[in-house]
Parts: C-alpha cells; sequence; structure tokens
C-alpha cells in the first residue's frame, strides 16, 4: 500500500528508509521536491504534499532534527497514515536516543540501523486496525429514541406537569395558572422583591428585624461596598524636542573644517555609491533596537514582579503547543496588522509551531523571544529568492545570442506599470543597454502618449549625439484598438533586426476577474514567449494581493498552449514610499508565488527604484 518510507536528519543524512514491493521508481525525486518546496520554504503548516501521482505525508521531530516522510499514491485513501507516522516518530526516536548514548554520533552513521521488523510490526498493526474499524452502519429505526416515543406521552393530562419531553419547551402559561388556582409561595421559594435577590422569606424576615435593630440603637447602617473610582492621572505637559542631528551651539554646525570624516562625508559616499553602474540601493530601514529593547523590558514586567518573570522562563523544556499558541496568536495578530493577508499570517504561525514543537529550550529563555526570532528567520527565508533573477546578466547573455531580451509587464488597473517600467528603461540605459519600448496598451486612452513623454524624456537625459546618432530608447506602437500580441510580435522582431539589447513590453492593466482580457494577456505570453514577466503590484494591498496573484497564476496557466505553461517570473513591488513600516505586501506575494520581488517604486523619480533588502524588510514588519 506505502510507496516508501523515509526518516533522515535536517543535514540531509538518510538514516533509514523502506521501498515498497514492486515499486521501482526512486523516491529521492518527491522527497527533494518537498525539501525545496516546503520544508526550506517555511510552509510546513500543512503536514501533506502532492508531486505528481504521489501523495507525501510529512513530521518534523525537532528535539532530534528528524524527518520522516511517507509517499502512497494519490487515488489510495489511507486513513491510518497520520496515526502510523505517529507511532514509527515515537518508536524511532527511542531507538534513535538510545544508540546515540551508547555508540555515539559518528558510530551511529558508520552501522546499519536495523529498524525493519519494528517498521513491519507497526505498520501490520496499522493496516489491521483501519480494516477492524471499518464503515459504521447506519442505525435503525427500532434502536432510535425516536420510536420509543409513544401517543400517551405525547398527550398532555389535565393538571399534570406537562415537563420538557416535547423538546424541553418551557409551558409561558405556568406563572398565570397558578396565580388563578391560587397556589402561595411557600417560605422555601425564592424572590427576588427590593433587590433581595437569591434569598428566602425567612432570611428576608431576618434581614429586616436587624436593620431595625440597628436603626434603634443607633448603629451605621451598613451600605453596600462601592468600587473605587480610578484615580485621574493629569496630563503631561509638552515635553521639550531634542533632535538628534542638531547641536546647542551653531559651531558644532560647520562642517567647513571638517576633515571629511563627518556628515557631508557620508553623503558624499552615498552619491558615489548611486552613480556607479549595475547597483541598485536596497531598501533600507531605521534601525529599531532601542524600541525592541523597550518591548522586551514590558513584556517582562507585564508578568509582575520576579515570579512572574521566572515563571515566563522556560529552562531544559521542550516547547508545546500550548506554550505558543498565547505568543502565536499575538504574532499572527501583528502581522495582519502590518498588511499581511490574514490566509499568510496564520499559515506562517502554522509553520513556525510545526518548526518549534518538541525543541528543547535552553535555561532563561523565553517563549517570546524564542518565537519570534523563529518567525523573524522564516520571514528571512520567505523573502530571500530561491533563484537571483539577475537582468544584467541575462541581457548580455541574450547580447551574445544576437536576440532581444523580452520583459513582459502585467498587473491591474493603476499600480504603475508604465511609471515603473520608465524607471527600468531609465536603468538599463544607464548601464549601456539600447531599450525599445512595445507600446501593447492598446485600450486605455492615453497610454501611447505617456509612454511617447517617457521616451522624450529619456532621450533627452542620453542625447543621440552621445550614442552615434541613434535614439536609445525608441517606441514600436501601432495605436489603439489593434491585437497586443501581434504588435509585441512585431516589436520584437524590429527589436532583432535594429540590433536592440531589451524589449519592454508594455501591456493593459486589467482585473483579475475579467476573463476576456486575461485570456488576452495569456494569449500574448504564450506566443512571443519573453525572458521575463513581472508582475506589478502595490504595496498598499493586503489581502487583495493573494486573489491577484492566484488567479493571474491561474489564468496564465489555463489559457497556456504548452504542457508547462508560463507563469510570473518576478514582482515588481510599487508604491513602497506611502506605506510606513506596513510592508506585510511583500511577505503575502513572495510567499503566494514564490517568486523574488526584483524591483522596489519608491517614488515618482527615474532613481527611485530600488532593490529589496530582506532583513530590513523584516525589521520593519517585526517593529512594534
Amino acid at each position: 500500500m506505502l510507496d516508501f518510507f523515509t526518516i533522515f536528519s535536517k543535514g540531509g543524512i538518510v538514516l533509514w528508509c523502506f521501498q515498497g514491493t514492486g515499486v521501482t521508481e526512486s523516491f529521492t525525486g518527491p522527497v527533494n521536491a518537498l525539501i525545496r518546496s516546503v520544508i526550506l520554504q517555511e510552509r510546513s503548516g500543512n503536514n501533506s504534499y502532492s508531486h505528481d501521482a504521489l501523495s507525501l505525508k510529512y513530521k518534523l521531530d525537532n528535539e532530534f532534527e528528524l524527518v520522516f516522510v511517507v509517499g502512497f499514491q494519490k487515488i489510495l485513501t489511507l486513513t491510518y497514515v497520520d496515526k502510523f507516522i505517529d507511532d514509527v516518530q515515537l518508536h524511532f526516536r527511542d531507538r534513535y536516543k538510545n544508540e546515540l548514548e551508547q555508540k555515539g554520533a559518528l558510530a551511529l552513521l558508520n552501522s546499519h540501523f536495523a529498524f525493519e521488523d519494528d517498521f513491519k510490526m507497526l505498520l501490520r498493526e496499522a493496516e489491521e486496525s483501519s480494516k477492524a474499524r471499518g464503515p459504521t452502519s447506519m442505525r435503525s429505526f427500532n434502536a432510535s429514541l425516536k420510536s420509543q416515543k409513544t401517543v400517551k406521552s405525547m398527550i398532555e393530562t389535565k393538571g399534570g406537569d406537562k415537563g420538557k419531553e416535547q423538546g424541553g419547551k418551557k409551558n409561558k402559561n405556568a406563572k398565570k395558572e397558578g396565580k388563578a388556582t391560587g397556589m402561595a409561595p411557600t417560605s422555601a421559594q425564592k424572590t427576588e422583591e427590593n433587590g433581595n435577590q437569591g434569598l428566602t422569606q425567612e432570611e428576608i424576615i431576618q434581614k429586616k428585624r436587624e436593620e431595625f435593630i440597628r436603626k434603634r440603637m443607633g448603629a451605621p447602617v451598613e451600605k453596600p461596598s462601592k468600587s473605587p473610582k480610578p484615580v485621574k492621572e493629569k496630563p503631561k505637559g509638552k515635553e521639550k524636542r531634542v533632535w538628534t542631528l542638531g547641536g546647542s551651539s551653531t559651531k558644532e554646525l560647520d562642517y567647513s573644517q571638517s576633515n571629511g570624516n563627518g556628515a557631508h562625508a557620508a553623503g558624499d559616499q552615498g552619491l558615489d555609491a548611486q552613480a556607479d553602474p549595475g547597483d541598485l540601493l536596497a531598501v533600507d530601514y531605521e534601525s529599531s533596537e532601542g524600541e525592541e529593547e523597550e518591548e522586551e523590558e514590558e513584556d517582562a514586567g507585564a508578568f509582575g514582579g520576579m515570579f512572574g518573570m521566572l515563571k515566563g522562563l522556560v529552562g531544559s523544556k521542550s516547547l508545546s503547543q500550548e506554550d505558543m499558541e498565547p505568543v502565536l496568536d499575538k504574532m499572527r495578530d501583528h502581522l495582519i496588522a502590518k498588511n499581511v493577508a490574514a490566509e499568510i499570517a496564520s499559515q506562517l504561525c502554522d509553520s513556525v509551531a510545526k518548526k518549534l514543537e518538541g525543541k528543547v529550550m535552553g535555561t532563561f529563555t523565553t517563549v517570546a523571544s524564542t518565537v519570534k526570532g523563529a518567525l523573524q528567520d522564516s520571514l528571512v527565508q520567505i523573502l530571500q529568492p530561491k533563484r537571483r533573477v539577475d537582468i544584467l546578466r541575462d541581457v548580455l547573455e541574450a547580447r551574445s545570442q544576437r536576440r532581444p531580451f523580452v520583459i513582459t509587464f502585467c498587473g491591474v488597473n493603476g499600480v504603475g506599470k508604465s511609471t515603473n517600467l520608465a524607471k527600468i528603461s531609465f536603468w538599463l540605459i544607464e548601464n549601456g543597454f539600447t531599450v525599445l519600448i512595445a507600446a501593447c496598451d492598446t485600450f486605455r486612452a492615453g497610454a501611447v502618449e505617456q509612454l511617447r513623454t517617457h521616451q522624450r524624456r529619456l532621450n533627452s537625459l542620453h542625447p543621440p549625439q552621445d550614442h552615434g546618432g541613434r535614439p536609445i530608447v525608441q517606441l514600436y506602437e501601432k495605436g489603439y484598438g489593434k491585437d497586443a500580441a501581434g504588435i509585441a510580435m512585431e516589436a520584437i522582431a524590429y527589436a532583432r533586426n535594429q540590433a536592440f539589447d531589451v524589449v519592454l513590453v508594455d501591456t493593459a492593466g486589467r482585473m483579475q476577474d475579467n476573463t476576456p482580457l486575461m485570456t488576452a494577456l495569456a494569449k500574448l505570453i504564450a506566443v512571443n514567449m519573453p525572458d521575463l514577466v513581472l508582475f506589478v503590484g502595490e504595496a498598499l494591498v493586503g489581502n487583495e494581493a493573494v486573489d491577484q496573484l492566484v488567479k493571474f497564476n491561474q489564468a496564465l496557466a489555463d489559457h497556456s498552449m504548452s504542457d508547462k505553461p508560463r507563469l510570473i517570473d518576478g514582482i515588481v513591488l510599487t508604491k513602497f514610499d506611502t506605506i510606513d513600516d506596513k510592508v506585510g505586501a511583500a511577505i503575502s506575494m513572495t510567499y503566494i508565488t514564490g517568486q523574488p520581488i526584483v524591483f522596489v517604486g519608491t517614488g515618482q523619480t527615474y532613481n527611485d527604484l530600488r532593490s529589496l533588502n530582506a532583513r530590513a524588510v523584516v525589521g520593519a514588519l517585526m517593529k512594534a
């Protein structure tokens, strides 16, 4: 029934494996795909994974750094797999621990680990238990409670107790009937008069007697205690602002006699770095170490005293789901507040919980700091691409093959496709490449005129006389209402004949639910086969980013004519200067596609183009 079962360490060493009878294909391909796509990409919240015709289930043992993987055919419904993999983990880790203590790590790796007999016994027990359970048969009518009801039990007798047999409903007229029959309340009945709720009649009489005696004797009557009013804090006065870069005198601001070690030197270095061809500045944020220290102090003080602080520490104890749940709930809410899609935030927290569950903590290590550190590492891992998109290297390689390098831009309406296309054109021109812009947005009024304006301005920055009388940027357009795929094909052929280095294809903005326009985009990409398909998205979106990327990729896959359709290869994140520290859209987009963020737009000028600094973005994301 099972195709394979393998146990390996997180370092990649296979400790033990089993292959089913009649299975000839190696299991290294599916397992390597699981490691690349799930474990290394921090997507281990769900313990199942599909690869071709196989369905894989896995379990992480964080205490001993082990991974258990079982594979079987998708068409089979094996209900015992989850319990079986848990049983194998418990048996194997006990044997592994004993062998490790007796032989040592090196001797254990060199020797054969005998686990086949135990594995077959556990597999036999799991299969027998699943057969013994079997499908439950439907209960007959005679065995049900409904068959025991009779007509007599449903008839109400006069003067009898109506009860709660018919669905437990109370009789609404019971109170009126009680008054009509003249039934007087006994001394044991409860009353709710004069605020004496829950007291019997005798207790109320006794209480009134005590109050009468106190009044006659002159003793003060006890009044119910009221909760003390909160003390209003006086509002603080306006504090004097201290400018970090300011000085107490004008002499401190005079850098005319500086030897180059002051702020001017730092600024010159930044300008020099920006002027280097081929280098894009990375997005950066101010350090928030001071704020993080204040947060830790507040969290430590919130437990209340020394006892609370020691209670929050976990020493030499394995982490459980209950320990991490309060911290993960706060982290999930924090990520959602920073614009991470709610579904992505939940999956990230589940992945961190799987990663840390069972891990043994060191002494004087708080659960909050451990979870926060693991979440930061996961976010950095997500933002760091599994493949690097080096456009300059790829353009040089295409030039050596005497063909243009083609980049297609797609996205929804109003995200800044044409503007960021012009920024990327400027960056390519600065690196010495010639650019042809294909105006394939034949739908929006003014789209061709916008690109013509960018072309004119870029050529004014790099006049043709400086490049042998040839314009370094040209626009290929055929007007409005034409077929975008045909215009792109003609532009690529023109660029090949005129020896252009790069072709940038501008497409019309379209919503992900517009089926005709999504079909036209899939046709443009399938016909022209560009080297790079970039999705342009706003940094302002939250949950919408997930819907946009999923449906764009789905449309490209559905309307493609090949077995391996071209999907989105990278992301251009625009309007990054408008969101302060709410940078969650970068996490959502990268997590959904698994593709890197190639460019980040940070302003309205041609110079406002940056590369993504993963650690800086994660620092801003985790900042309170």
